[in-house]
C-alpha cells in the first residue's frame, strides 16, 4: 500500500503519485465506487438542481405537505416526517415517489456517464434508489439496452452478488439502500436509514459476497451525503474491523461537505489513517475520468502487441432487429472482436454468452431469438470442424428451417469463416455452401462487409 494514499494531511492534496496509485488500483480491478446523491444534478422544470431536492418538492405537493414551514433546501426526510406528523400513511410516500419518477425520464448526469465509461469498474454500489446510475451504465456500455445486472438490498429480502467479483459476467449496479419501488423497501427517511444500517450489520441479513468485496477493495465514496456519525459507521461496516487496525485497503471520500465537518475530519485523521478526503464530487469524477482516459492509448498499444483486450458482454435478452451470431465456445474471443466491430459500425448484434448447452427453457429462448432476428451469422472455424455434435449445430438447423420459408433471393443467413478452414471441406448445412462465405480473419470484418450489412439494414428500414 502506497504511503501516499495512506497519508491524511492535508486531506485534499492529491499529488501525481496519489493519482497514479489510484489509477493503478483501478486498472487492476481493486477499486469499488460507491455513489451518493451529490452526483445527481439533473435538468428539471425548475432548472438544473439536485434530483432529491426536486423530488422532495414534488413529493410535498403530492402529499399535501406545506413546504413553507420546513427547512430549506427541502429534503425527503423532512417531507416524510411532516406527512407522518399529519397522521399520513408511511406507505404513501413510496408509491408517490415511484409515480413521480415514472412520469419523467432524466438523462443521467455527466458525472455518472463518466464513471460508466471507466470500464475497469465492474461493480458499482449506490446509496441512492433512483435508476440513473444503471441507465448511465447501460448507455455507455450496452448501447442503451437494459443489460447491467441491477441488484437491490432490502432488510426483508437479502439479495447478494450473483458470484464472486472475478466471475461476474456483466457490470453490476448494487442498490445498497434499496431501489425505487411501490413498497417501502428503500431508504427515504432517516428512520429508513436506521433500519437498513441495523439490518446490514445483522449476521443473518448481510449480503456476504458484497461485503467481502468491500472489505478487500479500495473504496471510492463519491457524492455521499452521510452525516458525521453515519460516515464513521458506514466505513466501519464496510471494512468489518476497527478503523484504527492495520489494513491494506484505503478509502477516498469525494464530496462537498466532509472537509467542512471539523469533528469528522479530526476523527479520520486520528483513527482512520487509510482514509483520504477530496473536496467536490463532480470535480473528482471529472479529474479521474480525464486521467483514466489519458492512459487508454497506451493500453490500446499493448493490446495490439498481444495483451488481452476487454470486451463488454452482450445483452441478456436479444434486442430487436439484431444480427444473431452463432458460434462454438472455442471461438468466443474472435466473436467478441466481431461483435465489437459490428457495434462500432452502428449494427445491432447479439450472441448467447452463457452457453448453457441444453435444457428446454434455454432451447425455447434460442429458437425464439432465431425466429425474430434480422440476420443469422454462423461462425465457421476449426472449432466447428472439430465438433460434429454441439448445440450451435442445432442453432444452424433452426436458421435453415426459417430460411426455407423465405422467398428466393431473400438474405437471412450470412455465413462467415474466421480462420483458414477450407470452404469445400466445411461441415455446414448445404444452404451455407450455396451462399458466399465471407472471410473474417480472427473475427475482424473487412470494411466492405460492414458496408454490406449497413446497406442491408438501410433497405430493411426503407
Amino acid at each position: 500500500m502506497s504511503s501516499v494514499l495512506a497519508s491524511v494531511a492535508p486531506f485534499h492534496d492529491f499529488d501525481e503519485d496519489a493519482w497514479d496509485d489510484l489509477l493503478n488500483y483501478i486498472e487492476e480491478r481493486r477499486v469499488i465506487p460507491i455513489i451518493g446523491p451529490d452526483l445527481l444534478r439533473v435538468q428539471t422544470d425548475r432548472g438544473l438542481m439536485p434530483l432529491y431536492e426536486w423530488l422532495a418538492g414534488k413529493l410535498a405537493s403530492r402529499l399535501s405537505v406545506d413546504p413553507a414551514g420546513l427547512p430549506q433546501p427541502l429534503t425527503l426526510n423532512d417531507v416524510v416526517c411532516s406527512y407522518l406528523g399529519q397522521r399520513g400513511r408511511r406507505e404513501e410516500a413510496y408509491t408517490r415517489l415511484r409515480s413521480i419518477l415514472r412520469e419523467v425520464e432524466f438523462e443521467p448526469p455527466p458525472a455518472l456517464r463518466q464513471l460508466a465509461q471507466i470500464t475497469d469498474f465492474d461493480l458499482f454500489v449506490t446509496t441512492t434508489f433512483d435508476p440513473l446510475l444503471e441507465r448511465a451504465v447501460n448507455l455507455e456500455r450496452y448501447g442503451g439496452q437494459p443489460t447491467a445486472d441491477v441488484i437491490a438490498y432490502a432488510p426483508n429480502r437479502v439479495s447478494d452478488l450473483p458470484a464472486e467479483r472475478g466471475q461476474l459476467q456483466r457490470s453490476v449496479v448494487y442498490h445498497l439502500l434499496g431501489k425505487l419501488s411501490a413498497s417501502p423497501t428503500y431508504v427515504v427517511s432517516d428512520e429508513d436509514m436506521l433500519e437498513f444500517i441495523c439490518a446490514l450489520q445483522s449476521e443473518h441479513l448481510t449480503p456476504d459476497k458484497l461485503f467481502h468485496e468491500l472489505e478487500h477493495s479500495h473504496l471510492l465514496l463519491i457524492g455521499s451525503d452521510f452525516s458525521n456519525w453515519l460516515a464513521r459507521l458506514f466505513l466501519r461496516m464496510a471494512k468489518r474491523k476497527r478503523l484504527s487496525d492495520p489494513r491494506d485497503f484505503s478509502e477516498i471520500l469525494a464530496d462537498d461537505h466532509t472537509l467542512q465537518d471539523e469533528r469528522l475530519v479530526a476523527f479520520l485523521q486520528q483513527v482512520s489513517v487509510r482514509t483520504r478526503v477530496y473536496g467536490g464530487a463532480e470535480a473528482f469524477v471529472a479529474e479521474l475520468h480525464e486521467r483514466w482516459m489519458r492512459r487508454q492509448p497506451a493500453e490500446a498499444g499493448e493490446a495490439n502487441r498481444g495483451a488481452p483486450q476487454r470486451f463488454l458482454p452482450p445483452a441478456r435478452e436479444m434486442p430487436e432487429n439484431a444480427i444473431f451470431i452463432s458460434y462454438a465456445r472455442e471461438d468466443l474471443p474472435a466473436v467478441q472482436r466481431l461483435k465489437a466491430a459490428l457495434d462500432a459500425a452502428g449494427l445491432v448484434t447479439w450472441f448467447d454468452l452463457d452457453r448453457l448447452e441444453g435444457g428446454d427453457d434455454y432451447d425455447r429462448k434460442i429458437r425464439a431469438n432465431i425466429a425474430r432476428c434480422s440476420y443469422f451469422l454462423p461462425v465457421i472455424s476449426a472449432g466447428t470442424q472439430h465438433r460434429p455434435e454441439a448445440y450451435f449445430r442445432r442453432e444452424w438447423s433452426y436458421a435453415v428451417d426459417r430460411a426455407r420459408n423465405m422467398a428466393d433471393g431473400a438474405v437471412f443467413v450470412l455465413p462467415a469463416c474466421i480462420d483458414d478452414t477450407v470452404e469445400a471441406e466445411a461441415l455446414v448445412p448445404e444452404l451455407f455452401r450455396a451462399l458466399h462465405i465471407v472471410r473474417l480473419p480472427g473475427g475482424e470484418p473487412p470494411p466492405e462487409f460492414l458496408r454490406r450489412l449497413q446497406d442491408l439494414f438501410s433497405v430493411a428500414r426503407a
